[in-house]
């Protein structure tokens, strides 16, 4: 099994073409991204096959009721799928809705997948259907073949702990997941202001230990890739200064970090 590592664009605000060159020094094998409207969408996919980037899709569901997210929903996927993507990354629901509106739209969702027919990995993410570990238990029971994105850091957030008091679901996650945000959370927020930090390294240690869950369960399902975004944010999600807004760390440094400590942990796993 190999590692591929995706680079998200949130927080980029130089042009794609100045951007991507910089990227593909980096190492990474792709970018994850929402899809751009249509005026972009062909700038992006030609810049994405100039530079042999392969492409994660985000899609976020909105609106107000359960019906509202699932058309949503089916909307975004046929324009991600039209882009051809490795898999789709989905920002599922809203944490409102109750058990059976979750099932229902998840289990809808999964009928959209497969007529698709491009992998969706549901975001363990807060203020969506997956924001704590307990309630993604209870639809993963219901819905075995339901595919995850594990971003533990929103869950390390909600919980106002690390979850090593959970062992059992985040191994169950494991087993549902087809892709890992590599962010580090702490007890207060779901970004760690530097994850270089040695304040913080309990916290990142914690985080590499269940993303070594997921990579040893991939193995286990004879997966031949496993794909990983080091997705930390710009503010807001990156600590300021007050009065000048001044961010405490570096975007892309921290995100370069991440990668090459993942990269490097991955083929000690191996």
């Amino acid at each position: 099994m190999i590692l591929s590592l995706f680079r998200h664009l949130w927080g980029v605000t130089e042009p794609w073409e100045t951007v991507f060159p910089k990227i593909k020094e980096k190492g990474y094998q792709g970018i994850e991204c929402p899809v751009p409207v249509k005026g972009d969408r062909d700038r992006l996919l030609n810049l994405l096959q100039h530079y042999d980037f392969r492409f994660i899709a985000q899609i976020l569901t909105e609106g107000k009721t359960p019906g509202e997210h699932l058309a949503s929903f089916r909307q975004q996927l046929e324009e991600a799928a039209a882009c051809n993507p490795v898999l789709v990354n989905c920002h599922s629901g809203r944490d409102s809705f109750s058990e059976p509106e979750s099932v229902e739209f998840m289990s809808k969702a999964l009928d959209l997948e497969r007529t698709m027919g491009v992998p969706v990995a549901h975001e363990t993410h807060r203020g969506r259907i997956l924001y704590n570990p307990w309630i993604t238990e209870r639809l993963l029971t219901k819905i075995d073949d339901l595919k995850l994105c594990c971003d533990y850091s929103h869950w390390v957030c909600v919980c106002e702990r690390l979850l090593d008091d959970v062992p059992e679901i985040i191994q169950r996650c494991a087993r549902h997941a087809i892709h890992v945000h590599a962010r580090v959370g702490y007890e207060e927020g779901p970004q760690v202001p530097d994850p270089r930090a040695p304040e913080y390294r309990r916290h990142l240690e914690a985080h590499e230990r269940w993303w070594r869950m997921v990579w040893e369960s991939q193995k286990q399902r004879g997966l031949k890739e496993s794909t990983l975004t080091p997705e930390f944010g710009p503010p807001d999600y990156m600590h300021t200064l007050p009065h000048t807004y001044a961010p405490v760390s570096d975007l892309w440094h921290i995100c370069d970090w991440q990668a090459d400590r993942q990269r490097d942990h991955f083929s000690r796993m191996a």
